[in-house]
């Protein structure tokens, strides 16, 4: 590929249970030759010892975050005889998306809100809970009071909460050993802010990123030292006002990057949360970020629709030392659709054009599967895996894409449906890659979304502000879901990201599905949003082994041993954004709302879930429709901004938040009370009133009972 300007490329420097109760090290095996032979390719750093030795150190499991295990007792001849080995029940109804780590005989994980526990990973014995009591503070996560877990090092558990601190804790007792607040006081409102992604532990360095973009955050990535919380080093993925400094290790950088931006950007934060993608490659010594999407996403309300806006929806690789900046690859140049680039990175060694190249790979919202050098951000390739009607390919000269002009719905002023949708084809849940087969194997949902510019909108702290029109709460018209829905599909993926095309595809019967685990059995483990737990034969997809998990299933499984015996153990709880958001989109999977577990397997387990108790459809009686046209109108606008995030497209819930329209608190005083004066904080609901008058909180109420109406009517 040619040279890349600066926009593109880089910068080369140098608790009940089944029974009822209640890094990492250097690679250890190199298979280059065997496994090139059945694979043709080669498998390099396939295993750590902690990986061989039966355990799952990290996130990623092993240091190149492949979500591989060598482990293969269980397999494609004896997976069949897997069965449930023990479960422990986590009290919530809120979504599970949280990896398990398990490292001497311990499993460490989240549950929503932050909860963290440490369970014998024999028996599923509860060992200690730590609960951070964020609960008032859900409504700041865009995507329900979720976490992806924790990271264990060195006899401490580190974990990001929704509210902001980061905490070690004892790995033995679950004691605090120290906190520190991560949100940064000098930049927008913490209220914008929140953590929901899993730390890493880098060279005795707790790194964190944080969400908010939606909300007006700045983004930004932070170091703290591991013994002590004390914070060392800062990196903002966005520049702050003109003429101001941040002293932080991104001053270099975002001062040349400043230019790529137009307009007051810094009013809405700008975006680039860094809310989930962190890797560390001990080969190069280079830390990887993925960065989010623009805030607002309008890019004609952000930016007068002008500049690439670095570094949004960009990888950028530091130095994890220091935060020195390396290089970056930008993705979707002045990003309008919500496309980040903070999904799944996997770092490989694969064999391209003959040669062996070190790669990092990511297939992130947008549709395009990519395949970077890891030591120079230059792009190998990109290819799309799902639908793509913004752009039409990436231009491999430039590294650009080749952009649709009709999807640019800011700059046309004309509604346009775009694919992938703003969930992406491909979001957080984990994907995993088997050097043995060659593939990447991911959850893909192949559908599109209606996008359109509200250029009146003003930036409010604490508040949705996206630039996007959301009128109707963003309830479709019959000729909107028609578009948004014909063709819709979801499927498990296998990738050959050395040709660049599918290898397989197994069609899945829910929209919205969890991560991938692959192993040397050559299985594939994933939940779905069915309610089903399976494993796949990874060389072709066909179906093995299922689980009815009472549930829908969206986190990333894992295996481990212990005893000669080789476990997998999955969060099973439906939640998170488009369960939350996709009540209208998709049918909501019966008793998709738990109750939520870790489920645990083995060959021979026996143990059987409780049935699950039969659920009442509640129905409140509906309140007289006394709103005029034009409140139900204001109403249906207003609900798209404040209130579709957590209680759903049209008010259809397909989670853990009340549906509204069958709530008993549609009373103009009740409503009143809840929604403006936050007489429900303490849940998780927050008081509007500082934003919201009474007029506007009625309007609402009004479009609300429109919507209850309807539903008792069967329209």
């Amino acid at each position: 590929m040619k040279a890349a300007s600066l926009h593109q490329r880089t910068a080369r420097r140098g608790e009940g249970t089944g029974i009822r109760r209640p890094f990492w090290a250097v690679a250890l095996v190199l298979l280059l030759f065997n496994l090139a032979a059945c694979s043709g390719r080669p498998a390099l750093h396939v295993s750590t010892r902690s990986l061989a030795a039966g355990e799952w150190p990290s996130h990623g499991g092993d240091v190149y975050a492949q979500r591989y295990s060598p482990l293969a007792s269980i397999n494609v001849g004896t997976a069949g005889q897997l069965g449930l080995a023990w479960w422990v029940d986590l009290d919530t109804d809120a979504g599970l998306e949280a990896t398990p780590i398990m490292v001497g005989g311990v499993l460490y994980f989240t549950s929503a809100y932050s909860v963290v526990r440490a369970v014998d990973a024999r028996s599923g014995q509860v060992l200690w809970t730590y609960d951070p009591h964020v609960m008032p503070f859900a409504a700041r996560s865009c995507c329900g009071p979720v976490s992806r877990g924790v990271a264990v090092e060195r006899g401490r558990v580190f974990v990001g909460a929704l509210d902001g601190r980061l905490m070690a804790l004892d790995a033995a007792t679950g004691a605090v050993a120290w906190e520190v607040q991560t949100f940064d006081g000098a930049q927008p409102s913490a209220e914008n802010y929140a953590i929901t992604g899993a730390p890493r532990v880098v060279k005795g360095r707790v790194i964190i990123g944080n969400g908010g973009a939606e909300f007006g955050a700045r983004g930004y990535v932070s170091a703290y030292d591991a013994q002590t919380g004390a914070l060392d080093w800062r990196f903002y993925t966005v520049p702050g006002a003109p003429g101001t400094r941040d002293h932080a290790a991104s001053d270099a950088p975002l001062a040349r990057v400043t230019q790529t931006w137009a307009g007051d950007w810094w009013r809405w934060g700008g975006g680039g949360t860094v809310w989930d993608a962190i890797e560390y490659d001990p080969d190069l010594d280079l830390l990887y970020i993925g960065v989010g999407n623009g805030s607002p996403t309008n890019h004609m309300l952000r930016s007068r629709g002008i500049g690439d806006n670095l570094f949004l929806s960009s990888i950028v690789a530091l130095r994890p030392e220091t935060g020195e900046y390396v290089w970056h690859y930008q993705q979707t140049p002045g990003e309008s659709w919500d496309y980040t680039a903070t999904q799944p990175m996997i770092l490989a060694d694969l064999v391209i054009a003959g040669r062996v190249r070190q790669v990092l790979m990511q297939a992130p919202k947008n549709g395009f599967f990519y395949v970077l050098d890891r030591r120079t951000g230059e792009l190998i390739s990109a290819q799309p895996y799902a639908r793509t009607t913004w752009a039409s390919h990436i231009d491999m000269a430039t590294g650009r894409p080749v952009e649709n002009p009709q999807a640019r719905y800011e700059r046309t002023g004309i509604p346009a449906v775009v694919f992938p949708s703003s969930g992406g084809a491909h979001n957080w849940q984990p994907m995993a890659y088997s050097a043995r087969t060659g593939l990447v194997y991911l959850a893909v949902q192949d559908f599109g979304l209606p996008f359109a510019a509200d250029s009146a909108q003003q930036p409010q702290t604490g508040v949705y502000s996206s630039g996007l029109a959301m009128a109707g709460g963003a309830r479709f018209s019959d000729a909107d879901l028609d578009a948004v829905l014909s063709g819709a599909s979801a499927y498990l993926l296998a990738w050959d990201p050395v040709a660049g095309r599918a290898a397989w595809r197994r069609p899945l019967a829910a929209l919205f599905n969890g991560g991938a685990l692959v192993t040397a059995g050559d299985l594939v483990f994933q939940g779905n949003g069915s309610g089903q737990f399976a494993a796949h034969d990874a060389r072709d997809g066909s179906p093995l082994w299922t689980f009815a998990a009472q549930t829908g299933v969206v986190a990333g499984p894992i295996t481990y041993s212990l005893d000669e015996v080789q476990y997998v153990a999955v969060l099973a709880g439906w939640g998170g954004a488009w369960p939350m958001l996709g009540g209208q989109l998709a049918e909501v999977p019966a008793n998709a709302v738990g109750p939520n577990r870790l489920l645990v397997f083995r060959i021979g387990g026996t143990a059987q879930l409780p049935p699950v108790p039969a659920r009442q459809p509640h129905r409140a009686s509906i309140p007289p429709d006394n709103g005029t046209a034009e409140q139900v109108a204001q109403g249906d606008a207003l609900y798209g901004r404040y209130c579709l995030r957590c209680h759903g497209i049209a008010a259809v819930s397909a989670s853990m938040v009340p549906d509204l329209r069958h709530s008993a608190a549609l009373g103009a005083p009740a409503f009143r009370t809840i929604v403006g004066d936050g007489a429900l904080v303490s849940r998780g609901m927050p008081a509007f009133a500082a934003v919201l008058s009474a007029a506007e909180i009625e309007a609402i109420r009004s479009y609300v009972i429109q919507l209850a109406r309807a539903d008792s009517e069967g329209r």
